[in-house]
């Protein structure tokens, strides 16, 4: 089977989580970038890393990477890439991507050169003048940093972080992916309690619960290499049965609140879509009331951060509160994310550690605080 050197992006952050999980699937030569993971792997690799990757966004497959100060160069070294390898004569082949601290900064010439260089490329092939662009998509993606352009294939389509359990949520939603990252960095694995008690949407508690039952997250949706000849139907169908075969059977105590009702009911619809309704305990309750107790639990969550829900004093007095009735809670850790540059303050509290994410664009800190002893 042929083996690809293929590349996962992430949030920035999640490149330890990835390169973790990318070698706990038995991927090789797991190499952690800034913003990516990289890794060898063939059509099966492929297949797993989508179905199963929780905090990855895609799985790119990296044909050549060169140098391109000028569009001749970029031209010459799209041009010389096995594109009929990948690209069969009625696929659809757009092209995508971005240039930093290069001398060819123009993003739509660039998008046009490649087009041209890989058109050039399939004719030869093919001999045909046009191409009429019908088939399966191909989604050729560029990243040219620094002078030096890398050209990938898409093979995943929609962003891995959509799981398709959420097409409703309420405002300011968490990615998913960041979500399972933090319910991971919280050490979370189906034992002991946990609540998340501003649930918003309710990503964090479905994603806590998926990572429970070990549930691949992709097991819902589609790739864009499930319709292309080098992934075969077997294989996706082979690695769906690996798979739920991975899954563990249990009884999970996990919690949901928010104080606004139509929250919660958008997050249990969401967990039901998941098919994970039934491990979450969906309440609507008041946060800065907390006072639900434990023998162990975690707390991972992302209240408001001050920017678009609420105005800022009053996300600072909400933090209070909450912090309040953290401080007379036992035996819960608590891994909460905020944007919020005042949060330990307000809290009342340092973290005991901070870990530094991204949601989207937006820097947070995801403030860790050791459980209470026992009183």
């Amino acid at each position: 089977m042929k083996t690809f050197e293929l590349c996962a992006p992430c949030l920035f952050g999640l490149e330890g989580p990835l390169g973790n999980e990318l070698r706990h699937m038995g991927m090789q030569n797991v190499r952690p970038e800034n913003g990516r993971v990289r890794f060898s792997g063939g059509a099966a690799e492929i297949a797993r890393a989508n179905l199963r990757s929780r905090f990855g966004e895609r799985v790119l497959i990296e044909l050549g990477r060169f140098p391109a100060a000028t569009f001749d160069a970029l031209f010459e070294g799209t041009k010389a890439l096995p594109w009929e390898a990948f690209l069969p004569e009625d696929g659809a082949f757009p092209v995508k991507g971005y240039s930093l601290n290069s001398a060819l900064h123009s993003v739509p010439d660039c998008q046009r050169i490649i087009k041209k260089a890989v058109v050039e490329r399939l004719e030869q092939t093919y001999h045909v003048s046009w191409f009429s662009e019908t088939g399966a998509r191909y989604q050729i993606q560029f990243a040219i940093m620094r002078d030096e352009a890398v050209l990938y294939l898409d093979t995943t389509g929609t962003g891995l972080h959509k799981r398709g359990y959420r097409p409703a949520h309420v405002a300011a939603p968490l990615r998913e992916t960041l979500a399972a990252a933090c319910v991971d960095i919280a050490g979370y694995r189906g034992r002991g309690d946990f609540c998340d008690p501003f649930c918003g949407s309710g990503t964090i508690a479905i994603e806590a619960a998926l990572a429970a039952k070990n549930r691949a997250p992709g097991l819902l949706r589609a790739f864009a290499a499930e319709a292309w000849p080098l992934c075969p139907p077997e294989i996706w169908m082979a690695e769906r049965e690996e798979a739920r075969a991975r899954e563990f059977s249990g009884d999970y105590r996990i919690f949901a609140s928010d104080i606004d009702p139509a929250a919660v009911d958008i997050a249990r619809k969401n967990a039901r879509r998941a098919g994970v309704e039934r491990l979450i305990e969906f309440s609507v309750a008041d946060a800065a009331k907390f006072d639900r107790a434990t023998d162990r639990g975690v707390i991972a969550t992302n209240p408001p951060y001050g920017e678009r829900l609420l105005e800022k004093r009053e996300c600072e007095a909400l933090y209070r509160a909450f912090g309040a009735a953290y401080a007379r809670s036992e035996r819960w850790s608590l891994f909460l994310l905020s944007a919020h540059t005042e949060f330990e303050r307000a809290f009342g509290r340092p973290a005991d550690k901070k870990r530094k994410l991204y949601n989207g664009m937006i820097r947070c800190d995801l403030f860790q605080y050791r459980a209470a002893p026992n009183r």
